[in-house]
């Protein structure tokens, strides 16, 4: 018996261990800030590298931003001497660490995104949501264009092989109008005040740089 028994103790203590659990990470972004787009580059690679799986969110960021007095970078950094160089250090380290393979500014920023948005509300159950997301985000900064015009965003959703009719129908939906709403609003709610944004759980994490500290918090 006491052989049997060392037996099986042996036997478990060398089998491999099993692989946890995801963690889920909500992911609010909108399709106009940069550091969104950094973020969603580099997303795929931490979701390899460790036991987190986010989800994307897709919220209005000028909504939020009247919803909160906030503003943008480009608006709340004019004037200041410094700042907004060592905002472009602190990107630089960043891209150290997390590498993106490409980044065009976008030459018709800022760039309307409630069209687009509309657009990621209505992919959000279908299968090619993720085809959808890469597409808009490549669109704004990967090989920018003026994706606040309707021409123009058809052309995309063709060029990307997505159903151009099905979608360009779907943002005009009212229910697919007031989901972008109600999930602003939920965003703020819970303390959005920009995007990127990040909720682990209840915690809050606003920009690319606490993707490192979302990572250390499941280590």
């Amino acid at each position: 018996m006491q052989l049997m028994e060392s037996m099986m103790q042996t036997r478990f203590n060398t089998a491999a261990p099993s692989k946890a659990m995801p963690t889920s990470v909500d992911f609010l972004y909108d399709f106009g800030s940069p550091n969104a787009y950094y973020s969603h580059c580099v997303i795929p690679d931490i979701e390899a590298c460790s036991d987190l799986e986010f989800v994307y969110v897709p919220v209005l960021l000028g909504g939020i931003f009247k919803a909160t007095n906030n503003v943008s970078p480009a608006v709340s950094l004019q004037g200041i001497l410094n700042k907004p160089e060592y905002g472009r250090i602190e990107t630089e380290r960043w891209l150290k660490r997390y590498p993106v393979a490409k980044f065009a500014p976008n030459p018709h920023f800022p760039v309307n995104t409630l069209m687009i948005m509309r657009g990621a509300i209505f992919a959000q159950d279908k299968d090619y949501s993720k085809r959808y997301i890469d597409a808009m985000f490549d669109c704004m900064w990967g090989n920018p264009r003026k994706m606040d015009e309707l021409e123009v965003f058809s052309a995309a959703l063709e060029e990307y092989d997505l159903p151009a009719g099905d979608i360009l129908a779907g943002i005009q939906d009212p229910e697919v109008k007031q989901k972008l709403i109600d999930s602003t609003n939920a965003a703020v709610a819970r303390g959005a005040f920009g995007s990127p944004t990040f909720f682990l759980g209840d915690e809050i994490y606003f920009g690319k740089e606490k993707l490192r500290d979302i990572e250390e918090a499941v280590s």
